[in-house]
């Protein structure tokens, strides 16, 4: 087995390691309770929300797409948002479905590499406006639960850290510009970096991106508010949006099964902290993991549709293939 399976399994065991300690420590009612409260208006609720987000998360792949020079209709792209979601709720992990759209879309595009490096970028801006949001919402919400967090992200290490990394990618940039003869490391730096530029900061380009990374996060926010108001929590919504950030920064840790391990851990500790309850934090972790499930459902029409469709293709064509080989075959007994 090499070192990336190794790794890849050590991800799941953990993920499945908090939620084991989640159930040891606080039972299984706080999951099962979770599951009870869910409700038909709840379910269209998600379904509703999860249009939201993939729309202007497909409409951001397409912005960044097209900034590398790659023709991705809006259309197609939203039916491949769908299942990559659909495939990262099912499969261990989380982004086996990211890996499938970018390799697909590299593919029919003829250019395998930037078509990953395309949906890398996408999934990069939008990481990079959670980070900042969860920030900036961690910085103005002062909280005893949030103290601890706080003060780390106005630590001076992490001040420094960041203005060194600042220094070294624009010194990095520099170095790079300057010389024409480069390793091919240093060219593949270049190359992400030029795309990086063209794919997410070009004047007609970064807008969107933005606007779109925007609307995505509030969805998350507001389907973990409503997972948090069906589990019980009848705190202000001012209260809760900082302990939902922390479960949605939490679920960027890649240690998770489908999703699931960091952001209960999070949820959990973070309500129990508030004086909410530790138990409804967990309660609220499931509701939202069952309802980003639902939301990502349509993706599995996706895949059935494009599956059936493949093999109605492939059926014509293997009896033309079949009917060639019989008649080259009676040719041959004839002659």
């Amino acid at each position: 087995m090499n070192r990336s399976r190794w790794a890849a399994w050590l991800r799941l065991l953990a993920g499945l390691g908090i939620l084991v300690g989640l159930v040891w420590h606080l039972g299984s009612d706080a999951f099962l309770d979770g599951l009870r409260r869910i409700d038909a208006a709840t379910l269209l609720a998600a379904l509703a929300i999860g249009l939201l987000t993939t729309v202007f998360s497909a409409w951001r792949w397409c912005l960044v797409a097209r900034g590398l020079g790659l023709r991705l209709p809006l259309g197609g792209a939203v039916a491949d948002y769908y299942r990559a979601l659909f495939l990262n709720a099912a499969l261990p992990g989380g982004v086996l479905g990211d890996v499938h759209r970018a390799v697909r879309h590299g593919r029919h595009s003829g250019d395998l590499g930037r078509g990953v490096r395309a949906v890398v970028l996408e999934r990069t801006a939008g990481q990079v406006v959670l980070l900042v949001a969860g920030a900036v919402v961690l910085l103005a919400r002062p909280s005893p639960v949030l103290a601890p967090v706080t003060r780390f992200l106005t630590s001076p290490a992490v001040a420094l850290t960041a203005a060194a990394g600042g220094v070294l990618l624009v010194a990095a940039a520099a170095l790079l510009r300057r010389r024409r003869g480069a390793s091919r490391a240093e060219r593949a730096l270049r190359t992400v970096l030029t795309e990086a530029r063209q794919g997410l900061l070009a004047r007609g380009v970064w807008p969107g991106v933005l606007l779109s990374s925007a609307a995505v996060l509030a969805g998350y926010l507001g389907m973990f508010v409503l997972a948090a108001r069906v589990a019980g929590a009848d705190a202000p919504t001012a209260e809760l949006v900082p302990l939902v950030v922390l479960a949605l920064l939490a679920m960027a840790l890649p240690l998770n099964v489908g999703g699931w391990g960091p952001r209960e851990g999070a949820a959990t500790w973070a309500f129990g902290a508030a004086g909410l309850g530790a138990a409804q934090g967990l309660t609220t972790a499931v509701i939202y993991g069952v309802l980003a499930f639902v939301a990502s459902l349509p993706g599995a029409g996706v895949l059935l549709v494009r599956r059936s469709a493949g093999r109605r293709t492939e059926r014509p064509q293997f009896e033309f293939e079949e009917r060639v080989l019989a008649e080259q075959g009676a040719s041959q007994r004839r002659a």
